[in-house]
């Protein structure tokens, strides 16, 4: 565990940032100050490109405390926020002077798709990172120097440090906390916030495993769309092969390059995909779930949840289902 006086935490601002992406770190740091000795507050800064009002993607507004000229020297950690602003149009002033500013930190890092300046800037080539789970396939296509990590809520890699979508840098920053000044610190602060220290199954629960279905009239769209819209049934790959006209081997070497993921990949994903919406959507008793799903069973159903989502289908139900 590492301590030294002040450790200096600052948060670039842009237009179209996202407001939390901002104030939930800050808010972790600032928070951990209220249970710290006086010599060991973090010292919270903001900067931006001009000393002017800066809008968020929410529409509130934030005066930064000095602009990018005027950071100071012995940053701890310099944090950028994501936000439409960070993924949709250039900065080209920022991603001059990000580079610069991080030689000049001990440790850097992003939330959300705050990631995609970094990448902008060059700083991801080498380095694990990761963004948000919508994201996450743009940023690496992006940034082919980096990996990108689609499932963990925050990924710390030397001296970078990228979290996964909006509150997941609340996690982030309690992470950077736990590191700075013990996981003790890091827990009381959570218990303010009402988080956890650690959630369970990473970012892979919040976004679908499969992207949208293709309708046209290719053949591997068309056996994708059968078995999405029949998913009870029992699947082979020879049986998806016969649906395709195709022989069975061509057919799971086509579907591998065009898909990303062998048949029976892509058959237990979409049968994850659908039980899902059951879970957060009904009360159906879990062996029907697995029923209407495919499984067969809501043992083999609870197995691949675990392994896949990294929740049981009663955790997922209790975390996503309704009242």
């Amino acid at each position: 565990m590492r301590e030294s006086a002040h450790k200096t935490v600052v948060m670039v601002l842009f237009n179209d940032m996202l407001m939390l992406d901002v104030t939930g770190p800050m808010d972790v740091f600032s928070i951990s100050n209220r249970l710290l000795p006086e010599g060991q507050h973090y010292r919270l800064l903001t900067v931006a490109e001009h000393q002017t009002l800066v809008r968020s993607s929410c529409g509130l507004k934030v005066q930064a405390d000095m602009t990018l000229k005027d950071l100071p020297a012995g940053t701890d950690l310099l944090l950028v926020p994501g936000g439409p602003g960070a993924y949709g149009v250039g900065h080209p002033g920022l991603t001059a002077w990000l580079p610069t500013a991080v030689k000049g930190a001990r440790r850097f890092g992003a939330i959300c798709t705050g990631a995609f300046l970094l990448g902008d800037a060059g700083l991801l080539d080498g380095y694990r990172c990761t963004t948000h789970w919508n994201y996450v396939e743009r940023l690496a296509q992006r940034n082919p120097g980096s990996r990108v990590e689609t499932e963990q809520i925050y990924v710390i890699d030397r001296n970078l440090i990228t979290s996964g979508g909006i509150t997941a840098g609340i996690d982030m920053a309690l992470a950077v906390v736990a590191e700075d000044h013990g996981k003790d610190i890091a827990l009381e602060v959570a218990k303010v916030l009402l988080v956890v220290m650690k959630r369970q199954g990473g970012q892979t629960p919040y976004g679908p495993l499969l992207a949208a279905v293709p309708r046209d009239d290719t053949a591997i769209a068309r056996v994708q769309a059968y078995v999405v819209d029949h998913i009870e049934e029992p699947f082979t790959v020879q049986r998806m092969a016969e649906l395709a006209a195709m022989s069975a081997r061509n057919f799971a070497r086509a579907f591998q390059r065009e898909v990303s993921l062998t048949p029976m990949q892509y058959v237990l994903n979409a049968r994850i995909d659908h039980s899902r919406k059951l879970l957060e959507g009904s009360d159906l008793p879990l062996k029907v779930v697995a029923c209407r799903c495919g499984f067969g069973s809501a043992r083999h159903m609870r197995k691949a949840f675990s392994e896949r989502i990294g929740l049981t289908p009663n955790q997922y139900r209790q975390q996503f289902g309704g009242d």
